[in-house]
């Protein structure tokens, strides 16, 4: 029960005069604006009464209320009178002044709904706290959404009883809208990760957005139409589509004065704020309030890449919150997050469609190498055939030069019908037309069989073939023709970059696999090329080999065979020392399909190694000593002395037997082979391939042309790669001259007598000018009189003999 103290006015009138103005001043000092407005009002005028009047309780709690910055209200008496401070004042919003002194049931009737119930129970003597309570409020003329955290505590009074209430308030509306939107924020990122194309995300978006009436009570999507005529209506949220608020189609040209503000939008580039919406569109249905939003905000979205405008953000602002810088930075974040979202999923669309159009070339490409594959065979049977036919008679009137020239053309015809295979293998893996079918095989014959073909070249070339096989007990099945490839394929890897040493092949059971491991004592490879070992077509760089020719697919094939076995293939590898390849496959045939295992055991003895072992046989030219094709003695005299740099034996033999008639020619197989033939032998000029193992022709070429000795040396590259770029490459590092393979005879004596001549002619004028400036004193005399005439005449001297050095005389 709420018991009320009444001051004994008897007792008032007997105190001395003057005690009511010490009382006023003793609890009612300071305490700010709020202190004054409570010392200035007319306390007479309300139920509290004169100051005077007061119990101390209200005096005391009024004291401590005014002297603290927490925002207070003090609740006094059976008419709930308020008084707060300076910190509370602002709650009050409009309703201050009036609200001090006033019924607080009164001031907050429009909060009664909440926070009625805690006053009613801490008046009845119990302390009540709410946190964080979403309360409607009138304080500025209309219900505004706001949050609190507060309490309602008892004051006794000298009685004992209750005589009025401790309201200790904290507003959070700020901070708990600010959560609420960076929420909304997050959403519409998360909602569009998995957007595919913009049309996806802007669904997306729309379809979130849903959830967040509060603070967007509508939300418009418009789109830009390509012309920039018209912008139509992607989606909405909270209002119908095609409403008065929300028509399909918006006409850019003509801005309507009932229509929202684009063309405005545009030449501003800034968001626009509409007002008094009921006026502009007229009746519209929208919540989540029975007041209808009457403000918007219109965002012009230009997505990151574009030069114009692609979008427009229509939202509506809450009928029960203001339109606050804060709310408006909620806006402006809003519309960034969806420019975001579109602009990212604009980037996958294209990005997509980017991919679908390179995995149609791709497709285009993989059908183009099949069919050209196929095409190239039948050219090429066409050759082989008459050609074995040729090297098969056992009579014939063919001299041994063009007996010669039949087996290298023979011997070439097989590699390119190797590499024509290798391409059509890679077109049928790339459109999954290539199959493995396997076969049940004795797997350590089979192996030794496809090992031993090798050897006789092997040993040929100096090196050591150790075979190792174990006994393996395990059922293997392979494809016949693949498991060649990859064997086949290692050891001529093997071979083709080990000069000294052994190659050794190794295969063994470990546990449910297969596992077979070539092994070599050659150059090795670095250890930053490893991880790109298996890529197609990667080449390394300036590596001592046989020979720098090959197409970089060999070692990708060979994986890509060693997975359809469903197996592993991995390298290991130190510079100078060696390199060790390890193909894993499993055994059994759990891991096969049954259509893919074939019911027959095949001949292990069938092996088609020809192809390799001859391209092999073929590098063994490289490292012998080659002799210049020359006639005789005297010839060598006088004939001019051509180097023919180039690591394909065959090119070798084929450039020399061409020039051999016109020139004594020596040849090299490489660029530092070359420049150790240069010492012995100083050339009229070189005639060099580009790509090469040890030192390329580019090497090659900076060598020459950086010594005295040979820079005046032409130098004519050879190449096989095609395009106006590489021909400009070569001649930019100061190549005289650049022919394209394949090349005819006639071609190749021009271009070299062409700069035999220019050697000669240069030679011929550096002749003549030193004559005249030996024999003729009398001209460099009067030379040296004006200095800068001197000066000319010793550059053009020094252009025509190709020389840097200062004259002394």
């Amino acid at each position: 029960m709420v018991r009320y103290f009444y001051l004994n006015v008897t007792s008032q009138m007997a105190s001395p005069p003057g005690t009511q103005i010490n009382a006023m001043s003793e609890f009612l000092t300071g305490g700010g604006e709020m202190g004054e407005l409570i010392r200035a009002k007319d306390w007479s005028k309300t139920p509290l009464g004169s100051p005077d009047t007061w119990p101390q309780s209200l005096r005391t709690t009024v004291s401590l209320c005014i002297a603290s910055n927490f925002p207070i209200a003090i609740v006094w008496g059976p008419q709930r009178i308020q008084i707060y401070n300076d910190g509370y004042w602002p709650i009050t919003g409009d309703k201050h002044p009036t609200s001090m002194g006033q019924d607080f049931k009164e001031c907050w009737l429009s909060a009664w709904p909440v926070i009625g119930q805690a006053f009613e129970e801490a008046l009845s003597g119990q302390t009540r706290f709410l946190e964080n309570q979403r309360i409607f409020i009138d304080r500025y003329g209309y219900l505004e959404e706001t949050f609190f955290t507060f309490s309602f505590s008892p004051i006794l009074d000298e009685t004992g009883g209750v005589g009025g209430l401790f309201h200790p308030v904290m507003e959070l509306t700020q901070q708990t809208l600010a959560e609420r939107r960076l929420n909304i924020l997050r959403a519409v990122a998360d909602s569009t990760i998995n957007a595919g194309t913009v049309a996806e995300a802007s669904a997306m978006i729309l379809q979130c957005l849903k959830e967040f009436e509060l603070d967007l009570p509508f939300v418009l999507l418009y789109s830009i139409a390509a012309n920039s005529k018209e912008a139509n209506l992607e989606g909405s949220v909270g209002v119908e589509k095609d409403s008065t608020l929300a028509p399909v189609i918006i006409n850019l040209e003509v801005q309507h004065p009932n229509t929202w503000p684009f063309t405005e939008a545009i030449q501003s580039g800034k968001a626009i704020q509409v007002g008094d919406l009921s006026n502009i569109f007229g009746k519209f249905n929208c919540g989540p309030y029975p007041e209808l939003p009457h403000q918007a905000m219109v965002f012009p979205v230009k997505l990151h890449g574009t030069a114009q405008n692609n979008y427009f953000l229509v939202a509506g602002v809450s009928s029960r919150r203001s339109l606050d810088e804060k709310y408006l930075s909620f806006y402006e974040l809003l519309a960034s997050a969806i420019q975001n979202a579109l602009t990212k999923a604009r980037a996958y669309e294209e990005e997509q469609q980017k991919t679908k159009a390179l995995a149609e070339i791709d497709k285009s490409k993989t059908m183009f190498f099949s069919n050209i594959s196929h095409e190239f065979r039948t050219p090429l049977t066409l050759m082989l055939s008459p050609l074995e036919e040729l090297l098969n008679q056992k009579k014939s009137n063919f001299s041994e030069i063009e007996k010669g020239n039949i087996e290298t053309t023979h011997r070439n015809a097989i590699r390119v019908r190797k590499l024509v295979n290798t391409l059509l293998d890679f077109s049928r893996i790339e459109s999954e037309r290539l199959k493995a079918i396997f076969s049940l095989v004795d797997i350590v014959v089979f192996t030794k069989n496809l090992a031993s073909n090798f050897r006789s070249v092997i040993e040929k070339a100096g090196l050591e073939l150790i075979v190792i096989a174990d006994s393996i007990i395990q059922p293997v099945y392979v494809d016949k023709q693949m498991w060649e490839k990859i064997v086949f394929d290692l050891l001529s890897n093997a071979f083709k970059y080990t000069l000294e040493g052994k190659i050794t092949v190794e295969l063994l059971a470990e546990k449910d696999f297969v596992v077979l491991k070539v092994r070599d004592t050659g150059v090795g490879i670095p250890e930053n090329e490893l991880p790109k070992m298996f890529e197609r077509f990667h080449h390394i760089e300036n590596v001592t080999g046989r020979t720098y020719e090959g197409t970089g697919i060999g070692l990708s094939l060979v994986k890509e065979l060693v997975q359809m076995h469903q197996g592993t293939i991995n390298v290991e590898s130190k510079l100078n020392e060696g390199s060790l390849f390890t193909v894993k496959i499993p055994t059994g045939k759990k891991h096969i399909a049954d259509h893919q295992i074939s019911k027959t055991t095949i001949d292990s003895d069938d092996i088609s190694s020809a192809i390799y072992v001859d391209e092999v046989d073929t590098l063994l030219k490289t490292i012998k000593p080659e002799l210049s094709k020359t006639s005789d003695v005297k010839e060598e005299n006088i004939l001019p002395t051509i180097l023919v740099v180039d690591d394909n034996a065959d090119m070798r033999d084929h450039i020399s037997s061409i020039l051999s008639n016109s020139f004594n020619v020596i040849t090299a197989n490489n660029g530092m082979d070359a420049l150790y033939k240069m010492k012995e032998t100083l050339p009229a000029l070189v005639l060099s391939d580009i790509m090469m193992p040890v030192m390329d022709g580019i090497g090659l070429l900076k060598e020459i042309k950086s010594n005295k000795v040979t820079a005046n040396i032409p130098v004519i590259f050879l190449t096989a790669r095609t395009g106006e770029e590489s021909k400009i490459e070569g001649l930019e590092t100061g190549a005289d001259d650049y022919l394209v393979k394949p090349f005819s005879s006639k071609e190749l004596l021009a271009r070299v007598g062409a700069q035999i001549k220019l050697v000669k002619l240069r030679q011929s004028l550096e002749g003549k000018v030193r004559n005249l400036f030996m024999e003729a004193p009398a001209i460099i005399c009067v030379l040296r009189g004006p200095q800068h005439v001197f000066e000319l005449a010793n550059e053009m001297y020094l252009q025509l003999i190709g020389k840097r050095d200062v004259l002394e005389k």
